[in-house]
């Protein structure tokens, strides 16, 4: 069976995890094109003031996305991400993500983000507002709790439950642990023994294996995979193919990659235009270079120092082109 989330029926239950300042429209079709199940907006602010902002513009443009398309919010008021929710369903989102994971620190501030979980009856009247209002299933992510002292996430995932929400996504941190340390699985195996709503298990999934392994601890309906796509767009490509077969899925050809990484240039240029372009495509080419080349330093170097997309775009050509030259010798 189908892995559902209201009426939609996911292709895959390797999901990417939406993440500021990188799952932009490029990147979600990218990874979407590699088999991720869904891939969920950069996170937009329930205050519908700063929606005239060209960033805020660009994280509201689904055009040409791959259904469904899923756009997550993040604030602190019930009725303002109420009415965020219905206005972005107005403009083509088919499913609507509450943020209550993030947890860096001008987010939890506003009492946003992670910061919500401290306020259990606040999470109730937000979930109830927004299911109640959006018209589409509406799904959750969260972190396991405020710190170690509190790891409220069962509690959570109830509410939840009791909400309407169609599925919940569970980084295996708290708050207070940012990104440091090791993910810890027993708290999602915990809220999935509770709940029966869909469950992703997020947090340290960089491998096919560890995909399977943390599957099979949490008894997960799916994972949630976030920093392992930068610079491994195709890491869902893998990860599906181990889940089905478990068998490791043979590497793409260096030219295949090559060709991956320019026409993902080529969408950023397209979207964002000269100025942003070659700035915002230098964080993905900087990944890349870490990912694949054996010295990135030069690479790297004249790909953040150059100043229009022609010349960033030249020496990804040259660079990569190298790395594909590379290959045909040592053969």
């Amino acid at each position: 069976m189908p892995l559902r989330i209201g009426r939609y029926a996911l292709a895959s239950r390797v999901v990417l995890a939406p993440m500021a300042g990188v799952t932009d429209r490029p990147f979600r079709i990218l990874c979407r094109n590699f088999g991720a199940g869904l891939a969920a907006s950069e996170m937009i602010s329930a205050d519908m003031r700063l929606w005239t902002t060209s960033k805020s513009r660009h994280r509201m443009n689904h055009a040409g996305e791959p259904e469904p398309r899923v756009v997550q919010l993040a604030g602190a008021d019930a009725p303002a991400l109420a009415e965020a929710a219905r206005a972005n369903v107005a403009l083509g989102a088919q499913i609507i993500d509450l943020n209550m994971g993030c947890p860096a620190k001008k987010v939890c501030g506003r009492l946003c983000g992670s910061a919500l979980l401290t306020d259990e009856p606040l999470v109730a009247r937000i979930l109830a507002a927004v299911v109640s209002a959006a018209g589409v299933p509406v799904t959750l992510k969260i972190r396991t709790g405020w710190d170690r002292t509190q790891r409220n996430g069962v509690s959570i995932a109830r509410i939840a439950q009791d909400a309407g929400i169609a599925a919940l996504a569970v980084h295996g941190r708290t708050r207070a642990d940012f990104y440091t340390g090791s993910a810890e699985y027993d708290t999602i195996r915990d809220i999935k023994s509770h709940v029966r709503i869909p469950i992703f298990a997020n947090g340290d999934i960089d491998t096919p294996q560890k995909a399977r392994e943390v599957l099979d601890f949490t008894g997960a309906d799916g994972v949630m995979i976030g920093r392992a796509s930068h610079g491994s767009p195709w890491i869902f490509r893998a990860v599906n193919a181990y889940l089905q077969s478990g068998i490791a899925m043979q590497a793409l050809q260096r030219g295949d990659v090559r060709d991956i990484i320019l026409a993902h240039l080529d969408s950023l240029y397209s979207f964002y235009g000269e100025e942003s372009g070659v700035r915002i495509a230098r964080k993905h080419l900087g990944w890349y270079c870490e990912q694949l080349l054996e010295s990135p330093a030069q690479a790297r170097g004249q790909l953040m120092s150059a100043e229009s997309t022609a010349a960033q775009f030249a020496h990804a050509v040259k660079h990569f082109a190298d790395w594909v030259s590379q290959a045909a010798v040592a053969a």
